[in-house]
């Protein structure tokens, strides 16, 4: 069984696509995808046994993985290495995935600096640190596309607002970068995922398991996102058919962003959409078996 992608095969054949944090989560699904339609990819991480089973993955369902890294990605000087030692051994890199990250629950009022800091810098000074030595290095002569993973902050992300604050912060730097950088064929795009029912929840403690279930009944499209349905979006801003996109914050969140109505109308319950479970080798979160 392989891959069950909505795009035609071949969409990225001769292309080399890097995916920080494409060692697990939605990293994974999306190297997954990018392979199965011609891409070589390219996957660096914190662990090279998650890098390791994915590429073997890949490599069992006839893809190609060009090269495993691991790398401290908040680090400048490491990051400057990885790129250029990216760019030695495999040549030109046409995309960048920026999906690596993490957070941790916490109130603002009992969050250190040092808790503060890590959330800003896993995501936000490492998705910059990427994107900016991507385009430095081969981007800014050659052209490519920008695709970051990012998390919705607009109302605010009461427990989370260290992660609010680097989410906010990558869309402005989205924003910005697509402007200053388009003049060298770079465009640049993130993807902003609701709820996703992949075993990355299972990573909060239990005490948030229940509110994590719930949660989607709050969106219109009442369910759990699939991690297949977030790579759509991203490898639709990576192709050639969103040549004319950039700048943009895509939602991929069952319309949670607008909520199920006002004072004056509430939404039926139910779901008009049905789930699309294109990735063959998707995990369901262990808290939304039961």
């Amino acid at each position: 069984m392989h891959y069950r992608s909505g795009f035609r095969p071949g969409l990225f054949d001769q292309q080399s696509i890097f995916i920080p944090g494409g060692g697990g989560g939605l990293g994974r699904c999306i190297a997954h995808e990018l392979s199965s339609l011609g891409a070589q990819v390219i996957l660096a991480g914190r662990s090279i046994e998650k890098l390791e089973k994915v590429r073997d993955e890949i490599t069992e369902d006839g893809g190609r993985v060009a090269g495993i890294y691991t790398a401290e990605l908040r680090d400048e000087k490491a990051v400057i290495a990885l790129i250029q030692r990216i760019l030695d051994s495999h040549g030109r890199v046409h995309g960048l995935v920026n999906a690596a990250g993490g957070q941790f629950p916490a109130k603002l009022k009992d969050l250190s600096l040092n808790g503060w800091n890590a959330v800003i810098e896993n995501n936000l000074t490492s998705y910059f640190l990427l994107s900016r030595e991507m385009y430095r290095q081969c981007f800014e002569e050659h052209g490519g596309s920008i695709v970051h993973l990012g998390a919705d902050y607009e109302n605010g992300m009461p427990g989370m607002g260290h992660n609010g604050a680097a989410r906010a912060g990558l869309s402005n730097l989205t924003f910005t970068s697509s402007v200053e950088w388009a003049a060298s064929g770079v465009r640049v795009n993130c993807v902003i995922p609701g709820f996703i029912g992949t075993t990355g929840l299972d990573r909060y403690p239990e005490s948030a398991w229940q509110g994590l279930r719930n949660v989607v009944r709050k969106a219109p499209i009442n369910r759990h996102g699939t991690a297949a349905e977030i790579s759509a979006a991203v490898v639709f801003l990576m192709s050639e058919m969103a040549a004319f996109i950039t700048g943009i914050d895509l939602r991929v969140d069952g319309g949670i962003h607008h909520g199920r109505g006002g004072f004056l109308f509430k939404a039926q319950e139910g779901s008009s959409a049905p789930a699309f479970n294109g990735f063959h080798r998707d995990e369901t979160a262990e808290l939304l078996k039961d």
